[in-house]
């Protein structure tokens, strides 16, 4: 999901990482506490005070964030849900999950445990601020611990919103799971709920810049659009669940796909199976033995006048697993393998033989067939 993130540390075997993006917002955050926050609320200190609570303010914050997410984490474990790590980036943290929780009851737990974890963190800072306060040298401390605690606050009370993807809207989703036992029906209610909501803020934030307040504005609607996609997307990835649940490769595969001998030369294996037949990748085969395959890009590094003395056994890539799966494979399972890999296209191998070929336009063909399906 977040390609360019760093891992600084694991808790509690959970990989936390940073995605560069963080650095953004935690800058605007530290500038903003520095510039404006703290320069209001306790005045008559050194810029030097105003630098380092700032600075120290942002990275407690983004702890809590990471303890609401961890707390996502330690419910969604106690389910059984597999998580890939937590991640810090533009909007905030992400809990990545691998998989779907499955009840509603564990998608119920593992939303509200993020929300319960920020209100714990804002009463906490609520009472350290309270025992600040009794000391009037401790001015500084009582004002961080009083922002800490709004902020926790804040965050718990916008995660809560019933609008998907946010904790409340998963809430809402596992409700709605519970109450008609259609996952895809619940999962569309939320969606759009989410998709309503970020055009709302989208919205608002359009307003907030004809006002002038152009910070706010870009913000609102930069979390607006980040929320219409996130929405959308998981409805998509919903559909695609559905469609795909229980099917495996061998369901869907090509069975009985053209083959190429390695002795077959490139002029001919061009004119007589890729033009022929609209192919691009196909398996090499000979004698019945599977070789490997060849694709057009393969034929890239070849200079055409050398195609009637070049054969396919010169260029072909051999069999390899990272291009090949079993037909026993999950389509969810070839889904991910095509997210990780970048690859489009694979071999279907059973017991060293060929047993098809698959490629992401089958699954897509698929899906617009299901369309046709549920449409007439």
């Amino acid at each position: 999901m977040f390609s360019n993130s760093v891992k600084l540390f694991s808790v509690a075997g959970f990989d936390i990482k940073i995605d560069p993006s963080w650095l953004i917002i935690a800058s605007l955050i530290a500038w903003s506490l520095s510039q404006h926050y703290f320069p209001v609320e306790m005045p008559g200190q050194s810029g030097l005070v105003y630098g380092v609570t700032a600075i120290a303010s942002t990275i407690v914050f983004f702890a809590s964030l990471l303890l609401h997410e961890l707390a996502h984490c330690l419910v969604a474990r106690r389910f059984g849900v597999p998580i890939a790590g937590i991640t810090l980036f533009l909007f905030g943290g992400v809990a990545e999950m691998e998989n779907r929780p499955q009840s509603p009851k564990a998608e119920f737990l593992i939303a509200l445990a993020g929300p319960v974890m920020s209100l714990a963190l804002a009463l906490g800072f609520v009472f350290l601020s309270g025992i600040a306060a009794l000391f009037g040298r401790m001015t500084v401390l009582s004002t961080v611990f009083s922002y800490l605690a709004a902020i926790n606050l804040i965050l718990a009370v916008f995660n809560l919103l019933p609008a998907f993807p946010l904790d409340g809207g998963r809430i809402m989703r596992a409700f709605l799971w519970w109450r008609s036992g259609n996952l895809l029906r619940a999962n569309e209610i939320a969606s759009k709920s989410g998709i309503f909501f970020a055009f709302a803020l989208m919205g608002l934030g359009i307003l907030f810049l004809f006002q002038g307040a152009l910070l706010p504005g870009l913000w609102q609607i930069m979390i607006g659009g980040f929320l219409l996609v996130a929405a959308r997307s998981s409805h998509q990835s919903q559909l695609m669940q559905a469609m795909f649940d229980k099917r495996t490769v061998g369901s869907l595969m090509q069975n009985n796909p053209v083959t190429v001998h390695p002795s077959v030369t490139l002029s001919t294996f061009v004119n007589q199976v890729v033009l022929k037949h609209g192919l691009s990748f196909i398996p090499v085969v000979e004698d019945g033995v599977l070789l490997g395959h060849i694709d057009h890009k393969m034929l890239l590094g070849i200079d055409r006048e050398n195609w009637s003395n070049t054969q396919v056994g010169d260029v072909y890539a051999g069999l390899d697993p990272s291009s090949s799966v079993h037909p026993d494979v999950s389509i969810e399972e070839l889904i991910q393998l095509i997210s990780t890999t970048g690859r489009r296209k694979f071999l279907v191998v059973k017991d060293g033989n060929l047993a098809g070929v698959i490629s992401l336009s089958d699954l897509a063909r698929h899906m617009r067939l299901s369309d046709l399906m549920t449409a007439a």
